[in-house]
């Protein structure tokens, strides 16, 4: 069994809104060539990206969503939301690709092909269940969370995300389900998108007081963010999951051109590390992680590599 694997590919880069957008396919390539140079392609296994079906799709997103998706892929015209995210032709072959090597890296670890695995282009977590939302076409972390449930028979799942926005794709879409353990440190909401994400949102009816949401005032770096994490990690280790998903987005780090946190990579880093050791102690080590967010190449290539370094060698 392999430690880690990282799942990195053409198909996989090519979730992107263009060259020159935040979110362009070059995301994709900052990682891989730092991640080079650092040699973990010598430390971790390495696997290519697998595209989703539609009934897998389907386990989170509506049938007249995905169809939609369909018709802007072909056409290449207009946009899937409100105007953050524009359609482009294959983009539905391109967001499927993401699900689906998400879904493979759950299945690898569950059937114990790797005891951890990244996926850097993934961690669409805005996305909704009936539309797209802030360059998130199709949510992996709500399909993951689905497959893990209805594919994989996993009741008890942890969601941890140090993303600089809120996962309110996430976050709305299971605010009623008990056993989902949700754990989010994101830049307040007053200040950024999508504004969601108060403290005082902890879950609806028999899900109260599984959802922990902290937001984070403007330039907030390192030191409180590690002031805070332990109650992260108790609250984590009393809800008993059976599988940890992680969302690393590398916009909460000093120097992001569209966000306001002040972190450098060692959180990151120190997010996979303790996790996990928390994966190790109550869940069989079963730990994927997500690349997230992240528009400042350089701290994208550090962040996740912190991710990867860190999962290889706790």
């Amino acid at each position: 069994m392999a430690k880690v694997t990282v799942f990195i590919g053409d198909e996989l880069a090519r979730y992107g809104f263009g060259h020159g957008h935040p979110f362009g396919p070059d995301r994709h390539d900052a990682f891989v060539k730092e991640f080079k140079r650092r040699g973990l392609d010598k430390k971790v296994s390495i696997r290519p990206p697998v595209m989703a079906s539609e009934e897998q799709i389907l386990l989170f997103h509506t049938p007249d969503y995905l169809n939609e998706v369909k018709v802007r892929s072909r056409t290449g015209v207009g946009y899937l939301d409100y105007g953050d995210t524009p359609a482009f032709i294959g983009i539905y072959e391109a967001a499927a690709t993401v699900v689906g090597t998400t879904l493979a890296a759950v299945d690898l670890v569950m059937t114990g092909g790797a005891k951890r695995a990244f996926v850097p282009i993934a961690g669409l977590h805005h996305a909704r269940r009936h539309t797209a939302s802030g360059f998130c076409v199709f949510n992996d972390c709500g399909v993951a969370i689905e497959a893990l449930r209805k594919v994989h028979g996993i009741r008890k799942v942890a969601y941890v995300d140090i993303d600089a926005h809120h996962s309110d794709g996430v976050f709305y879409e299971f605010e009623s389900d008990p056993d989902l353990a949700y754990a989010d440190f994101h830049e307040d909401g007053r200040f950024l998108y999508p504004g969601t994400g108060a403290i005082e949102e902890t879950g609806k009816g028999i899900a109260k007081n599984t959802k922990l949401n902290i937001p984070m005032p403007p330039n907030a770096g390192d030191s409180l963010f590690r002031k805070l994490w332990d109650q992260v990690e108790d609250f984590i280790e009393k809800a008993a999951p059976e599988f940890i998903l992680l969302q690393c987005g590398a916009d909460s780090m000093q120097g992001d051109p569209l966000t306001q946190l002040g972190y450098s990579s060692a959180v990151h880093g120190f997010t996979a590390q303790r996790l996990s050791q928390l994966a190790d102690k109550i869940c069989d080590g079963r730990l994927v992680a997500m690349g997230g967010g992240g528009y400042n190449r350089d701290n994208i290539a550090e962040a996740w590599c912190a991710v990867v370094e860190a999962m290889a060698e706790a």
